[in-house]
């Protein structure tokens, strides 16, 4: 492969960051105030939940599946481990970093059992995890039918606290910025990064050369379930309080943030760095639209659109990423025959 066709191939790769500066400049350009430091603190402050749904989403996607219960686990990880800690178990489970750790646990049992159906049991990846859904929100519905306030500030210091050494920064920030910046390394860098991806890309070659796919489609479901619940323990600090409606309808965004960030639906492609891209974009739209003063209605409308957008990005995409690779193949095909030819015309 020519450096040109790398640079090339780098670039669709990293397309979110153009289409995030092209924003970006037009909003600045165009609306009052959005390139302020104030707003654009607001705005990866308030991308921060967001952002560890689009990576809970994206890495899924990796693995060549699709996870609709991430919004659901916000909800419901945080919900039962508080009920736990001040209401069923207040003497075993009362120390808020023991509900942190609950919060925690509950989401990787909840992602552990998506990935057991699906890669053990072979249940349909959509339906396991839309049912999977259905099911929490109803039973979030049912354990808290009123909000759970106040947090103890341990519980909720991710999610309200600010960090005077930082300028007062949202503590919020630096913590999705580390989480993002650790999965970069994982799957840059490491062997389980590799055979992740190498899983999601050709399942079937994977597990040829050893690798344990079931394992890895597991680990990518634990693995969002994790997120999701970190992503239900910063909103349940931003509000002080766990409510039944939190994170409702935030999947079907989180998955236009991971397609925009570059993983593929086909999977076996993605990056960290892309998926926050993603997310950051979605969290500036949102924002654009705010200042701009437009109807709750519309938003819903523009929202939609924007995974429209997503998904038409991801297709052209691996079109355009497909007759690259194809006219590079083609090229070197033709210049291996005009070597042939050359070596025979002067062996005779």
């Amino acid at each position: 492969m020519s450096g040109g066709l790398r640079l090339k191939l780098a670039l669709l790769d990293n397309i979110i960051w153009l289409m995030l500066a092209a924003f970006f400049a037009l909003c600045a350009l165009t609306i009052p105030n959005f390139a302020s430091w104030n707003n654009l603190v607001n705005i990866l402050y308030h991308t921060t939940i967001m952002s560890m749904l689009v990576l809970a989403q994206g890495f899924v996607l990796m693995s060549g599946h699709l996870d609709l219960s991430i919004d659901a686990i916000l909800a419901f990880a945080p919900g039962v481990a508080i009920l736990a800690a001040v209401k069923w178990f207040p003497g075993m489970l009362g120390h808020p970093l023991t509900a942190i750790a609950l919060t925690l646990a509950i989401g990787a049992l909840i992602g552990l059992f998506n990935g057991v159906c699906i890669a053990s049991l072979g249940m349909n990846a959509f339906m396991q995890t839309l049912s999977v859904s259905i099911v929490l929100r109803g039973l979030i519905l049912f354990l808290i039918p009123l909000s759970i306030f106040p947090l103890d500030p341990v519980y909720s210091f991710i999610g309200k606290s600010r960090i005077a050494a930082l300028g007062n920064l949202p503590a919020a920030i630096p913590v999705t910025f580390l989480i993002y910046f650790i999965f970069h390394i994982l799957l840059k860098y490491t062997v389980f990064g590799r055979n992740y991806l190498a899983t999601g890309g050709n399942p079937r070659a994977s597990f040829v050369a050893g690798i344990n796919t079931r394992r890895m489609i597991i680990l990518g479901f634990v693995t969002a379930g994790v997120l999701s619940a970190v992503a239900g323990m910063l909103t349940a600090g931003r509000q002080d309080s766990v409510s039944n409606t939190m994170g409702s309808g935030m999947t079907l965004l989180a998955f236009a943030g991971a397609l925009l960030g570059g993983t593929s639906m086909s999977g076996g492609k993605g990056s960290a760095f892309g998926m926050l891209g993603g997310a950051i974009l979605l969290g500036m739209f949102s924002n654009a639209l705010n200042l701009l003063g437009v109807k709750v209605t519309l938003i819903h409308a523009a929202q939609g659109t924007l995974i429209f957008l997503a998904i038409l990005v991801d297709r052209f995409r691996a079109a355009l990423r497909s007759s690259m690779l194809r006219k590079d193949q083609l090229r070197r095909l033709h210049h291996h025959s005009v070597h042939e030819q050359t070596e025979n015309v002067i062996s005779s």
